[in-house]
């Protein structure tokens, strides 16, 4: 049994991939004797206004996933919930229409909103959310401040009447990302300072996760922000992280393609080398932020790769079991601290 004060372990989370590893590690932290303190800083540039109200994709698919009211088969929204607003703004023929919102989940947006007018941040307003379910996780949005994914699109893909540079959301769900995209930027995310308590929950950290969630479009813009970037870079705590591909392909989502677009190999080893050693074991690369990095044992092959580039690697099964007492994944990724 570890004596002591409580483990603090801090998560770098996306949404859907990021959530169901959040699912995973809440149920070993229960079965521990001595639970650990939990935090997800989650991303935030997938925000966006929309019919009116403030959407915050990951932070949501976070909050109903860790309340068990998610919907698992989709991967978002609300389970079992109705659509009736939506459907009647579709027999308005009204614009938007394209992301589908349940009325549950508009309600939770139209709140978020109602209270973002009033003054509240997003941080307060994310917590006043949670009271609502057991989580097991306190969630902190990386930034209060407005951040955007864009995708700038191949003049052929953008059209002689479309635009160029698309809302992420609108290029991800609407044109399910089939349009030739040729990068990714965050706009605001060179003034963007980490949100309230981020920063505390990464110095106090004796471990940090990074969740197998697509590293261009949800772990990158909160290592974007430079003032966690450095603190990560100085941590003592261990910097582990957990890949988002089995066989080279994501289970859900276009991870594989978002990571070409954004000229990074579209394999675990290819990701590893992305985020970066910490420690780099070659003089003059430029620091990175990973001590150890899971990968599937699918993938094993690239293991002398990732380690080659100063980064403990180990490879296991990391398709999450629905069982929720199997905490095999959990523990092969926290067993990485433990060989270095």
């Amino acid at each position: 049994m570890r004596a002591g004060p409580p483990e603090r372990i801090v998560v770098l989370s996306g949404g859907v991939g990021g959530a169901r590893f959040l699912r995973a590690l809440t149920a070993w932290n229960r079965a521990r004797p001595l639970p650990a303190q939990i935090t997800a800083v989650v991303n935030t540039a997938d925000d966006f206004w929309h019919i009116g109200v403030r959407i915050c994709p990951d932070l949501d698919s976070v909050l109903y996933t860790l309340a068990g009211v998610g919907d698992a088969e989709r991967g978002w929204g609300r389970r079992a919930d109705s659509e009736t607003v939506l459907d009647e703004l579709r027999a308005w023929q009204a614009p938007g229409t394209w992301f589908s919102l349940g009325d549950r989940d508009l309600a939770l947006s139209l709140f978020r909103t109602q209270l973002l007018r009033e003054g509240l941040g997003l941080a307060e307003i994310t917590a006043r959310l949670a009271e609502r379910w057991p989580l097991g996780v306190r969630i902190l949005p990386a930034t209060e401040q407005p951040i955007e994914t864009r995708v700038s699109l191949a003049p052929a893909a953008a059209g002689s009447d479309e635009p160029e540079d698309l809302g992420f959301q609108e290029w991800w769900v609407r044109r399910r990302a089939s349009a030739d995209a040729t990068g990714f930027r965050v706009a605001g995310l060179e003034r963007a300072h980490a949100g309230p308590g981020v920063l505390e929950a990464l110095a106090a950290a004796d471990r940090v996760l990074i969740a197998p969630s697509n590293p261009i479009v949800s772990i990158w813009p909160i290592l974007g922000i430079p003032v966690i970037r450095e603190v990560l870079e100085a941590s003592s705590a261990r910097v582990l992280g957990l890949s988002p591909l089995l066989a080279g392909r994501p289970v859900r989502g276009h991870a594989d393609r978002c990571l070409s677009i954004a000229g990074v190999p579209p394999s675990s080893a290819g990701i590893a080398g992305f985020y970066g050693p910490r420690r780099p074991a070659v003089a003059g690369l430029p620091p990175g932020i990973l001590d150890g990095w899971l990968i599937d044992e699918r993938d094993a092959a690239q293991l002398d790769e990732v380690r080659a580039l100063g980064i403990t690697a180990a490879a296991a099964p990391i398709l999450f079991p629905e069982d929720p007492s199997d905490h095999r994944i959990v523990r092969a990724l926290l067993a990485l601290a433990a060989d270095e």
